[in-house]
């Protein structure tokens, strides 16, 4: 489990500093902020990336996720590794409901998200609630 927790964390991290440097108007790594929008939000019509505040608010989120992999194991920890995993899960089986896909996604987004950011959260989701056990 050990080395779940060290994987789990170093993703978790990894992901965190992509929504830092775009917090901060790093468009890594597309360089263009209307294709890495396009990229990685895949809202209809987008033209900008999220604001600060918002990609801020993801890292908050996802360093609080990793952090808790290394509480104490109590009852607030298995709470809030079973939430983050709840969490992980519906996002990443969200972009298989058609309903979703009908709702909007744009390519890239759409590609991407089917390809990489849903299976992602699958596993995310799946590691967070086997650490949670």
């Amino acid at each position: 489990m050990t080395i779940l927790a060290y994987l789990l964390t170093a993703v978790l991290l990894t992901i965190a500093c992509l929504h830092l440097m775009w917090a901060i108007g790093w468009w890594f790594p597309l360089g263009d902020e209307r294709r890495l929008a396009r990229a990685v939000v895949g809202a209809r019509g987008i033209e900008r990336m999220p604001g600060a505040i918002a990609c801020s608010l993801v890292v908050v989120a996802l360093l609080g996720v990793a952090s808790a992999i290394w509480w104490p194991d109590t009852i607030v920890r298995t709470l809030a590794l079973w939430v983050s995993g709840a969490v992980f899960l519906l996002r990443g089986v969200i972009a298989y409901i058609p309903a979703f896909r009908r709702f909007g996604p744009e390519e890239p987004f759409a590609t991407l998200d089917k390809s990489y950011y849903a299976p992602l959260c699958l596993v995310l989701g799946v590691g967070i609630w086997a650490l949670a056990t």
